[in-house]
């Protein structure tokens, strides 16, 4: 049965459209190419050692908010602070590793299979979409010309462009108002539980959770979507 869509529906970018590749296989990658490098670690120690410093750095939101402005600095940062405090290995051999860690995971990166004929059926269907991500003008806009996806929304909408983005309120409520609709009329699709669940809740915005790995929701999480999804399509259904 075919779904009934709102007025307006505002789509996150990184990880709901769009995925890069899986960070723990990257690091391991990188590794076990840098094997030579890596004294008597293991790759696999080394590999562990990156995932878990890169979980600890993204998980405080100030220092997210500061870093995505500068990505491949931050990821260098992360890998010289493990090489020389945690491995006893140089901050050069570090900084390396972070650069090809970042090329693969670019290099990995592509839509989620089904993604682009989603939304080209969703605008087809008269929607209004625009696309609201977070990160700096340069970077997200190389993957949206990369990915020719400018022509299926009505709005974009780049933190690093205008000077906020999600979860301040802000950032909803300009994409509204750039697409002429309220909060009801409106639903949000991401991957980020505070940015595109809680947040866009709280200005009574329809919450979409992409749970594209079908992790579920985490163990004591508060917040509660409205929907849940593994894949874009799903949004065609009843």
């Amino acid at each position: 049965m075919t779904a009934m869509l709102p007025p307006a529906i505002l789509f996150d970018l990184d990880d709901t459209i769009i995925a890069a590749g899986e960070r723990p296989a990257v690091l391991l990658e990188v590794a076990s190419e840098f094997a030579d490098r890596l004294g008597p670690h293991a790759p696999t120690h080394v590999a562990d050692r990156m995932e878990s410093a890169m979980t600890d750095f993204w998980s405080d939101p100030e220092r997210h908010k500061a870093a995505r402005f500068g990505l491949a600095a931050a990821r260098r940062g992360v890998a010289v602070q493990v090489f020389t405090t945690e491995l006893g290995l140089g901050a050069g051999d570090a900084m390396v590793f972070a650069d090809r860690f970042s090329e693969i995971r670019e290099r990995m990166t592509e839509m989620f299979p089904g993604a682009r004929e989603t939304l080209e059926a969703i605008r087809a269907r008269g929607v209004r979409m625009a696309l609201v991500t977070n990160g700096d003008g340069t970077t997200q806009r190389a993957k949206i010309e990369r990915f020719t996806l400018a022509g299926l929304f009505d709005h974009i909408q780049i933190e690093g462009e205008n000077g906020f983005g999600k979860p301040e309120e802000r950032a909803y409520l300009h994409a509204m108002q750039a697409l002429d609709v309220r909060a009801d009329q409106t639903w949000m699709v991401g991957d980020n539980l505070e940015w595109e669940v809680a947040a866009p809740q709280r200005l009574g915005i329809f919450a979409i959770w992409h749970d594209p790995r079908g992790q579920g929701l985490p163990s004591g999480s508060p917040i509660r979507p409205d929907r849940i999804i593994r894949r874009l399509s799903e949004l065609l259904d009843a």
